[in-house]
């Protein structure tokens, strides 16, 4: 599997800066830092640790479960944080709170997942948890 090309939203340019000052520039680096690493950084940079976490759990969802770093915010938007809660997530109610979430970042421009998407998610996120 190949991963996304690295590039972080606009919002997190604080974020994107510490990452870089800290040899953070992939994704699979980005889901590996540890807690305390996440700390340190927020608290001696200025950037939100918030923001931090958010990030690293979009990108362990695009290392764990190969999605899209799009896709990966949207479920981050949705609640979901990585691959276990991907796994345990039911398809139906995914795509009806998926469906509403996408609307309301994007309004039509963009189409929500389908649920035969999310179904493959969720099998993608469960051989990853396993």
């Amino acid at each position: 599997m190949s991963l996304p090309a690295w590039r972080l939203p606009g919002h997190a340019r604080a974020e994107a800066e510490v990452l870089r000052a800290q040899g953070v520039a992939s994704w699979p680096a980005l889901a590996a830092l540890p807690d305390g690493l996440v700390r340190q950084l927020a608290g001696s940079t200025g950037a939100s640790e918030a923001t931090l976490r958010r990030l690293r759990g979009q990108a362990r969802l695009v290392v764990q479960v190969g999605l899209e770093p799009e896709q990966a915010a949207l479920l981050l938007h949705a609640g979901i944080a990585d691959a276990r809660g991907l796994a345990r997530a039911d398809p139906q109610q995914l795509w009806v709170q998926t469906g509403r979430l996408q609307r309301r970042l994007t309004g039509e421009a963009v189409a929500p997942p389908d649920l035969p998407t999310l179904q493959r998610w969720i099998a993608r996120a469960r051989r990853a948890a396993n």
